[in-house]
């Protein structure tokens, strides 16, 4: 089983979401039960392209968070790397 954890940049991004989006306490709580079953199946989500090949992604606890992650195969790892607001122009520019 891969660990999954969360890069800086993905905890940074989901308290500005929860504070800036008014998310209930457990919202952390909920984001690490969305990424549970990355742990069994790393490469579990939907494939990007173009600059953020080799990311994958997966819906959050809401339809709107979209959780960015990368398998590190060699290490059986699976890394958040950003957690986006999906309703937002913004969702889509930030570079990998």
């Amino acid at each position: 089983m891969a660990r999954v954890e969360l890069s800086a940049r993905a905890v940074e991004n989901l308290t500005r979401l929860i504070e800036t989006s008014d998310l209930p306490a457990d919202t952390r709580e909920r984001v690490k039960a969305s990424l549970r079953p990355l742990a069994r199946f790393p490469l579990a989500g939907v494939h990007l392209e173009g600059r953020w090949d080799g990311f994958r992604f997966v819906l959050g606890p809401r339809r709107w968070m979209i959780l960015v992650h990368a398998y590190l195969e060699d290490e059986q790892r699976v890394v958040v790397v950003t957690i986006r607001d999906g309703r937002t122009a913004e969702a889509t520019t930030e570079r990998p």
